[in-house]
């Protein structure tokens, strides 16, 4: 997770470079007045959960979903590394049905992941935005995830801010979720309560009642060739 997420002032200490002057933040203000920014226009879902490193299940990274519906069948998420104003990008998330997944090669499916322990044990959230009641987005975030449970994610990470990177450096990342108790314990140690610990007391959530609101959301078949890296784990840990 950054060491950041809980800044939200305009700039970013850590970033090189110097801070923008006052000619660029009006030239920013003016774009901002007459260009339309089309395709952010369309994302209609903030989602917040970890993403572990596919080569390392030893690390992993707080991810904050901006998610736009191309189809029925396709999502696209840019992924930052906080919900604040100064966020970084940090990745892209891209997500198929299993319609669509099924669909791909079989090396292909390889590289994507379930959603399923995510949304079962509240790690997934969809924070709620001021002044709406906490009833109603109940009941939308949970209709929201029986959508998300049985589609499949194929994620990249450019920018490794837990390692402390201050630019992007290196290839992108593949990366994976977390499918169990135990992958959660071999990142975190105390399991899901010392990883969420801090990441619900910023939202003012509880992923244990989120976990028991969601206990009536169908299981779902997973393909096979879905979350590969955790059979890489299990072979290596023989």
């Amino acid at each position: 997770m950054s060491a950041y997420a809980g800044s939200s002032g305009p700039e970013l200490s850590g970033i090189p470079g110097d801070p923008r002057t006052v000619k660029s933040k009006i030239l920013e203000t003016g774009a901002a007045m007459v260009q339309d920014f089309k395709p952010t226009q369309q994302i209609c879902a903030h989602l917040n959960a970890f993403h572990v490193y596919a080569n390392d299940p030893t690390r992993c990274v707080e991810a904050n979903h901006y998610c736009t519906h191309l189809t029925e069948d396709v999502r696209q998420c840019l992924i930052y590394d906080s919900p604040n104003t100064n966020a970084r990008l940090i990745g892209v998330e891209y997500m198929v049905t299993p319609r669509i997944f099924r669909t791909l090669p079989e090396e292909e499916r390889k590289l994507w992941h379930t959603h399923e322990f995510e949304v079962k044990s509240g790690m997934l959230i969809m924070p709620a935005p001021v002044g709406i009641a906490a009833p109603a987005w109940d009941a939308a975030e949970t209709a929201e995830m029986e959508d998300i449970v049985p589609i499949y994610g194929k994620t990249y990470h450019m920018w490794q801010v837990d390692r402390g990177d201050v630019v992007p450096m290196g290839p992108p990342q593949l990366m994976g979720s977390f499918t169990s108790p135990e992958s959660v314990e071999k990142a975190r140690k105390g399991g899901l309560e010392a990883l969420l610990k801090e990441r619900d007391e910023r939202f003012g959530v509880d992923h244990r009642q989120k976990a028991k609101k969601r206990e009536n959301i169908a299981a779902v078949e997973k393909h096979p060739d879905a979350d590969s890296m955790w059979a890489t784990v299990k072979q290596e840990d023989k």
